[in-house]
């Protein structure tokens, strides 16, 4: 009665959703109006009406609940009739009555509710050809999908090989960033205008002259520091091999021989010997050897 008054007041305010839910519960009201009447009664009253609608609506809800829920457990977006037979199976209902229950004598049928047609949603992504389905899957399994959602489709792009195109990329990379450097030192340092009324308008990095300019000239270079290391490295692994060679080290200590039998026992030495007694033979703690360099002659 008040679901009534409330459509039949707000007739003109009422939304397409919320006209969809009344209809629907009329439905629901007309099934129960004949099943009472299957039953044997003659009236009822509006309260237990209402009550039985309500608790017709709660057992369709959660029936198609569970429905759908076995269904995403499969991995599938639509409900099929084995999804509802296993709902009703775990509800506690009895598949096996409801043939005989459908072919009952006293059986009153209600007038289909109009159908309402649901707007066409416009499809943004339009791929290949819709699939159909196969002689061995029933039809009334839902259909597949949109194609794009199952077409392979890349997602990286060969490498550029062409030496114009590196080479234009390898520029406009530089620009980028001695823009942004130049940026960030405007930003950061000292600044000069051209304009003397808007200071922030065409900012140029402020010149720093230096007391000695002709010394970056006379200066060697880091290339040059560089090259200059790197002889002098190998120079000191000449040195270190021609020391360590073994003929050397044979004279050396045929030499040192004589020496202690000329010098006297408090000469120099025995404190070599014990120098070198006190080094650690540990490869840890022994000088750092460069790679030898070979220049190219």
């Amino acid at each position: 009665m008040l679901t009534g008054e409330r459509s039949g007041g707000n007739k003109t305010n009422t939304s397409p959703a919320e006209n969809y839910y009344l209809a629907r519960r009329r439905t629901l009201q007309v099934v129960v109006s004949s099943l009472l009447t299957e039953c044997g009664f003659e009236s009822a009253e509006k309260a237990a009406v209402e009550t039985l609608t309500e608790m017709m609506q709660s057992y369709i809800t959660e029936v198609g609940r569970c429905a759908k829920a076995s269904c995403e457990h499969t991995a599938r977006s639509t409900p099929t009739l084995s999804d509802v037979v296993i709902t009703l199976v775990e509800m506690g209902f009895n598949v096996d009555t409801l043939p005989a229950y459908s072919k009952r004598s006293q059986r009153m049928v209600i007038t289909a509710p109009p159908v309402t047609n649901a707007p066409v949603i416009p499809k943004s992504l339009v791929t290949g050809q819709k699939r159909t389905h196969p002689a061995y899957i029933p039809s009334h399994f839902p259909e597949f999908p949109d194609p794009h959602t199952y077409i392979k489709t890349p997602t990286f792009r060969e490498p550029v090989s062409e030496y114009q195109v590196v080479r234009e990329k390898a520029a406009s990379q530089r620009r980028d960033v001695e823009r942004a450097l130049t940026r960030f030192m405007a930003k950061t340092g000292e600044t000069q205008s051209l304009f003397k009324d808007d200071l922030t308008a065409f900012p140029l990095i402020a010149a720093r002259p230096s007391s000695i300019p002709y010394l970056s000239a006379l200066l060697p270079s880091e290339l040059e520091l560089q090259t200059l290391e790197e002889t002098d490295s190998s120079e000191q692994d000449d040195q270190t091999d021609t020391e360590n060679n073994p003929n050397n080290t044979i004279h050396d200590d045929a030499g040192a021989d004589k020496e202690n039998a000329v010098l006297p026992p408090g000469g120099g030495v025995p404190t070599v010997k014990s120098n070198e007694e006190n080094m650690i033979d540990n490869p840890y703690l022994r000088p750092v050897k460069k790679p030898k360099v070979r220049r190219k002659k």
